[in-house]
């Protein structure tokens, strides 16, 4: 708090050691509401999966039949895939945990005389908390020193009204602090607190789900309808053309694991989390998976100015002060002219003594360099009285005890037509200071006026600043220089087919500046006053052509995010403060400021900026659109590689040939098809043009007629020549096992050969089919080689998988026609989707 405290030596909080041993003895700040699933419970869930009783069902089978060392090799594949399955979780749970720990509310607490900032779970009993506006508070706690304070208590009482708190109130955890400043010591935490002893109520709290995730919950259910018809049908048409019910129930468990697409869940789960992995390596943490979905759908970016597209760190750029204007660009390392002295000076006295804002700390550093060995600075003077900035009048002024014997001084800053308010300057002199004051924000710099008064120490202090005689000093113009990345990024988006909206409480001249140097159009402004006058219809037609919003209050971005939304926009939008948090949660994507931002805007966001960078938005969009079409072409893929599994469990039946796969083919292509989808697609990087695109319509399927119409064809087409080899080979003598053998194969060469025209953003050669290859393709497509290797030319495995090892001219020929089906695949994608 930048006051005055009392008499006495700075509060020293807890030691270290201290707050270590209350953190052992009373355990951590947090209610033990824990989401994290036992492993008995992933046990369980995994367990109850439709493949994994299909292929339990087919083990018992066997066992049934005489043939336990088949059973027991199926379920040793169930094993193992129950294994990966249960690690793949953990670690989902893992980074779930971490992403939790990353986006909890943080405190801020003084030990060892230190303010430090740490995590929410790690604040105990006796802790010094430093709160401050739009902090979530941490822990019950007993205030010592307030100003201002008020405390948002509607999730602890459901009343809306802010609750005042003076010295020895409490503030409890989990209340917002909607204004002021404190510092309190903590009482009670976790389930001691209020807060945790109402929170033992609350159990899981289940998120609603996505509409991507929706979508394919109702093509699995399709498929699953399909799957368990038609294996039903085949069972019975099997036991009906040739006898032995176990044999047909094994045929019917064979086209079941088929056609059900368990992976379509599995690549959902992975490619969410692997995203946010990769988001909060580019420093922007996921709050909320579906925002992944939805980043790709952005029409509309609306971002704030200052911090976002600025620097954030303020620069004294310009003064005037009389009939002088003076550049500090041009001045170098000379010293600043004596003109000047008197203009910083009250600039600094209007400032807080050890300021925050960024504003007030450039005054600070230009008077530390420039005013330093001049009589201007005065570090022995008192702060007696201050009058904070209001809606009514935007300017602060401070009244400051000096020596003894002289009158008070007072110092104000503020809008120039505030401070010329306040001097009762001439309507000539206004206008002249008008016409600086604009001619210095078309050069996109903040500008305040600065004034001085003197009043009688004796005398009673007012209480309106309009009261003091004040004397006009001059104008300072304020920089906050763009981000060197900006132009390139909006310019980006732009192509992107995404529309900037900059929203900023800034003069609307400033506001046009920095948006032209963004590369935002800026032609058309309108203001926070006109946003007033306006009604929900009008403004909805204003919006649609107007780029920059100025002098806009917090309560008014809500009104201009609903209006966006009711156009059919998709929006995202960022911001910092409590009052921008109904903005956030109503926007398609809220988007908060990891630095500077409140706790209640980390909460409301979707997406956390952990580096207050607008680069990151941009790059998260660029991610998200990768995401969104490498889990499409995920979802072909595997589409198109279930269409043959399904036409030789059901073909060779039709046919009255041998059957080809059995229930431990499948396992071993369940093996085979999973890491395929959910590492190499996963894994393929974005092509050049994934940002030259406009976003995909809302309503656009994931996968569209002509993309399951490509996944359908691709797989018919092997699925017609496995047949035709398979019965070519039989037709010719070749043993069952060892045309099974050659048939699987080339299938599985097949399969692994599709990943390479599946993938995005590949030209019509057949050189490009090669081209870009991410390491990990190679290494999982020379995996499943191998694999196959191994289950077809070792005679030990070979016979457990009902296969003939077969000669090496015949397995390079096996492999060459999978190769060979490269051809028709990539014609098909060609005719198809040639993007």
């Amino acid at each position: 708090m930048d006051r005055p405290t009392t008499a006495g030596a700075p509060p020293q909080g807890l030691s270290q050691t201290e707050a270590a041993a209350r953190l052992q003895a009373d355990g951590a700040n947090e209610l033990g509401l824990s989401q994290r699933r036992s492993l008995a419970g992933i046990v369980w869930e995994v367990v109850r999966e439709p493949m994994f009783l299909l292929l339990l069902g087919a083990g018992a089978i066997y066992l049934a039949t005489g043939d336990p060392q088949e059973a027991l090799v199926l379920l040793g594949f169930v094993c193992i895939i129950i294994g990966v399955t249960i690690v793949q979780e953990r670690r989902t749970d893992n980074a779930l945990e971490a992403l939790r720990d990353l986006s909890s509310p943080r405190a801020q607490v003084i030990r060892d005389g230190v303010p430090q900032r740490i995590p929410g779970r790690d604040v105990v009993r006796g802790d010094l908390l430093v709160l401050t506006e739009g902090d979530r508070v941490a822990a019950d706690a007993r205030a010592h020193e307030t100003h201002e304070l008020a405390c948002d208590e509607a999730m602890l009482t459901g009343e809306s009204a802010p609750v005042a708190k003076q010295a020895n109130d409490t503030v409890f955890a989990g209340t917002l602090v909607v204004s002021g400043q404190a510092l309190a010591e903590v009482t009670a935490t976790g389930r001691h607190s209020e807060f945790g002893r109402i929170g033992q109520s609350l159990g899981a709290i289940d998120s609603e789900p996505s509409p991507l995730r929706d979508e394919v919950a109702r093509l699995t259910r399709r498929l699953v309808l399909i799957g368990v018809s038609l294996s039903l049908l085949l069972a019975l048409l099997f036991w009906t053309l040739r006898g032995g019910w176990l044999d047909a129930l094994l045929a019917g468990i064979t086209l079941a694991m088929g056609i059900l697409p368990q992976e379509f869940a599995v690549i959902m789960i992975v490619f969410m989390a692997l995203g946010a992995r990769r988001m909060a390596a580019r420093q922007v943490l996921t709050r909320r998976l579906g925002a992944i979905e939805t980043l790709g759908q952005t029409t509309v970016l609306c971002v704030d100015k200052t911090g976002t597209l600025t620097q954030n760190r303020m620069e004294v750029a310009h003064l005037f002060a009389g009939d002088q204007a003076l550049d500090l660009h041009t001045l170098g390392d000379a010293p600043l002219p004596e003109a000047f002295h008197s203009l910083l000076e009250y600039a600094v006295l209007a400032s807080e003594i050890v300021p925050h804002d960024p504003m007030e700390q450039a005054f600070h550093r230009l008077a530390g360099l420039q005013l330093k060995d001049t009589d201007h600075l005065h570090p022995g003077w008192a702060l007696a009285q201050e009058y904070e900035l209001s809606p009514q009048l935007l300017a602060m002024s401070h009244l400051w005890h000096g020596e003894a014997g002289n009158a008070d001084v007072v110092a104000t800053k503020g809008a120039p037509e505030a401070i010329a308010d306040l001097c009762h300057l001439a309507p000539v002199v206004r206008a002249q200071l008008a016409a600086q004051a604009d001619a210095m924000a078309d050069r996109g710099l903040r500008v305040l006026g600065v004034a001085k008064a003197r009043h009688h120490e004796d005398l009673a202090h007012p209480e309106n600043q309009h009261d003091f005689d004040f004397e006009f000093l001059g104008l300072v113009g304020l920089a906050d220089p763009l981000r060197a990345q900006v132009p390139q990024a909006v310019a980006e988006c732009q192509r992107a087919g995404i529309r900037l909206v900059m929203i900023t409480g800034d003069h609307p001249r400033t506001a046009r500046a920095i948006a032209a140097q963004a590369g935002i159009p800026s032609e058309k402004v309108i203001t926070g006053p006109e946003l007033a006058s306006m009604d929900a219809a009008a403004l909805a037609l204003r919006v649609a052509d107007v780029h920059v919003f100025a002098r806009v209050k917090p309560q008014q971005k809500l009104a201009l995010i609903e209006a966006l939304k009711a156009r059919g926009d998709v929006v995202a939008m960022t911001g910092d403060g409590v009052n921008d948090a109904p903005a956030l949660k109503a926007a398609h994507i809220g988007i908060a400021m990891g630095q500077r931002g409140t706790d209640v805007a980390r909460e409301a966001a979707a997406l956390v900026l952990l580096e207050d960078d607008f680069s990151a938005i941009v790059q998260a969009i660029r991610l998200g659109r990768r995401i969104y079409i490498n889990l499409r072409q995920a979802m072909v893929y595997t589409l198109a590689v279930h269409v043959p599994i399904v036409g030789m469990s059901l073909l060779p039946v039709l046919f009255g040939m041998p059957l080809v796969l059995v229930p431990l083919h499948i396992a071993f292509l369940e093996l085979v098809i999973d890491p395929a989808c959910s590492v190499v697609f996963e894994a393929q990087t974005q092509d050049a043009a994934l940002m030259e695109e406009p976003p995909r319509p809302r309503n656009q399927p994931l996968l569209s007629g002509a993309r399951m119409a490509q996944g359908l064809l691709q797989g018919g087409v092997l699925t017609l020549a496995l047949v035709g080899l398979y019965a070519g080979l039989l037709a010719q003598g070749m043993q069952s096992d060892q045309a099974r053998s050659f048939v699987f194969v080339m299938l599985v060469t097949a399969n692994a050969a599709l990943i390479l025209p599946s993938r995005r953003g590949l030209g019509t050669g057949w050189r490009t089919l090669f081209s870009a290859l991410p390491p990990v393709t190679v290494w999982v497509m020379g995996g499943t080689l191998a694999a196959l290797l191994l289950v077809t030319a070792l005679p030990a495995l070979a016979s457990t998988f009902r296969f003939a090892p077969l000669p090496l001219t015949q397995w390079l020929a096996a492999f060459a026609l999978g190769v060979l089906m490269l051809a028709p695949f990539q014609w098909v994608r060609r005719a198809l989707t040639p993007a």
